[in-house]
């Protein structure tokens, strides 16, 4: 193949024919052309020499052009190239390193192979263009549903064709086990967009929560508008769903606004999902009383919220369990995942239980450490007191508000607890020294004599031992493990210490061991109440 006038015009006509049949801009397919044409110049004129080709837009000549860059005498590398300033002379009047000599060379005529060569560049220049064009087409519409065609079925995943490209439905996306053939038409919501080397770069889901709720927003005017906003969505594909719904209107009913008239629109939606059944909750800001609606139709007497763990209890009427946790466990999950929160499900009985169990050792406690007699000790718990510290360092005034104690009376209870605790300080101490404990460990304001013997028994014996830290080893924390919160016991939880506590005696031990800047802490402190202020 020649490049001659009577088939230059062809080059033209070809680019506007693939790009018309691409749907890409005839430019870049012009720009393939010359690319391959430069390719195949090369493998006749020497691979060394930067050949170029340029088509004219309108005559769609090509013109051949070896290029030669100016370059200093040391450097001199490739002759076929690069030439030299004093070599440039000849070509130029003043030549300067870094500019460039443009010769006109012959055509070339392409063999098989060369054209072979020159076609497979071409190509594939066009399927990256076509991807090109398909992600920028597609990349505004992740998060939005979509109405496609199936094409095909590959190894369970579904090829489904969604106009000006390809999208692939993977066969954990599926509702439970839908089974599609070609031509049949497919709604689904656009998980993802991204740009990959090869293959469907469109990724469909209809098992995410959020293909629910924009079926809920095509179904609902007030959604679509506004008016009513979706908080939080919970799915079992295929099963069950819950959906937390609020309006922004209080003459406007959100859950029956979702539900229809006679349950039009919620049926809508539920024929969409595969008969997935669907429970509208009201959203209320209160967590307890959300929780309570979401965990419906079970009753709940009781919700205690443990916020630092992220943790809920939920106590129900004994034969209302079942319905609470629902088959395998179903109820209690979707509630947990609308929330947010773990949710431990007891009955009446079993709280009965575990709280008289807690008197119980409280008033051990009290029994066994104060020398009390057993009603006395049950008094002081009923009190809500819990521990030794609460006791001795409590204002005297709320011992002297329980009834049948009086001043000399409160004053010794007093006493006598500060006796058992500075004893309990003394034998920690010396534990502690035992075990190796350093002075600056001893000296750091913060940690009493039973926390620094607890941290010496898990090998923290010195003050860089404790900056090393993290909170969560101190206070205890949560973990997500394999989709399961996980509990992570701290060294000092059973003082009841805090993640922010944890962190602040950290952060301070650093601060004295030269480690942190404490400038620098007060201008990330203002960063973040600047960001906080402007959100």
């Amino acid at each position: 193949m020649a490049i001659t006038s009577a088939n230059q015009l062809e080059l033209l006509q070809t680019a506007e024919a693939v790009a018309r049949e691409k749907m890409i801009d005839p430019e870049l397919v012009i720009e393939a052309m010359e690319d391959s044409l430069a390719r195949a110049a090369k493998s006749r004129y020497g691979a060394e020499m930067d050949i170029r080709v340029t088509i004219d837009r309108k005559t769609g000549r090509a013109r051949f052009t070896r290029v030669r860059t100016v370059v200093e005498d040391d450097l001199l590398e490739n002759y076929q190239a690069e030439l030299t300033v004093a070599q440039a002379k000849q070509y130029l009047d003043t030549p300067s390193v870094g500019d460039t000599v443009v010769d006109e060379v012959p055509p070339v005529e392409l063999g098989r192979i060369a054209a072979q060569s020159a076609k497979q560049v071409i190509l594939q220049r066009v399927r990256e263009a076509e991807r090109d064009r398909q992600y920028e087409e597609f990349k505004d519409r992740a998060g939005t549903i979509i109405n496609g065609v199936v094409k095909r079925e590959e190894y369970g995943n579904i090829i489904v064709d969604v106009g000006r490209g390809e999208a692939i439905l993977r066969r954990n996306e599926k509702i439970g086990r839908e089974s599609y053939r070609p031509n049949d038409r497919i709604r689904a919501y656009v998980k993802d967009v991204r740009r990959e080397a090869r293959g469907p770069q469109i990724f469909l889901s209809r098992t995410d929560p959020m293909f629910m709720a924009e079926l809920f927003k095509m179904e609902v005017p007030e959604i679509y508008d506004g008016i009513i906003e979706i908080k939080a969505v919970a799915r079992d594909p295929g099963s069950r769903a819950k959906i937390g719904v609020i309006s922004h209107d209080n003459s406007i009913d959100p859950v029956g606004a979702c539900v229809g008239m006679r349950g039009s629109r919620v049926q809508a939606v539920v024929g969409e999902l595969q008969g997935e059944k669907i429970d509208i909750i009201p959203w209320n800001e209160d967590q307890a009383t959300f929780l309570v609606n979401a965990l419906q139709p079970a009753e709940v007497s009781k919700v205690v919220i443990d916020e630092e763990a992220g943790k809920i209890e939920v106590v129900v009427p004994d034969e209302q369990l079942s319905l609470a946790i629902g088959r395998r466990g179903q109820n209690v999950r979707l509630a947990s995942q609308l929330t947010g929160l773990d949710i431990d499900i007891l009955t009446e009985a079993e709280e009965s239980q575990r709280r008289q169990a807690e008197f119980t050792e409280r008033t051990q406690l009290f029994v066994n450490s104060l020398d009390l007699d057993e009603f006395f000790a049950q008094l002081l718990v009923a009190e809500g007191f819990t521990s030794l510290e609460e006791v001795a360092y409590v204002d005297l005034d709320e011992l002297l508000s329980i009834e049948g104690v009086d001043p000399d009376t409160a004053s010794e209870l007093q006493a006598r607890a500060r006796d058992v605790i500075e004893e309990q300080n003394r034998k920690a101490l010396e534990a502690a020294k035992e075990l190796g404990v350093e002075q600056s460990l001893f000296d750091f304001e913060g940690l009493t004599p039973q926390m620094t013997e607890a941290l010496a028994q898990d090998g923290i014996k010195t003050l860089e031992d404790f900056a090393t830290c993290a909170d969560w080893e101190l206070a205890g924390g949560w973990t997500t493990v394999d989709g399961a919160r996980v509990k992570d016991d701290g060294l000092l939880e059973k003082f009841d210490m805090s993640l922010e506590e944890a962190q602040n005696l950290i952060m301070t031990a650093r601060i004295q061991l030269g480690w942190v800047d404490p400038s620098e802490l007060e201008g990330e402190a203002e960063d973040e109440t600047e960001e906080e202020a402007e959100a």
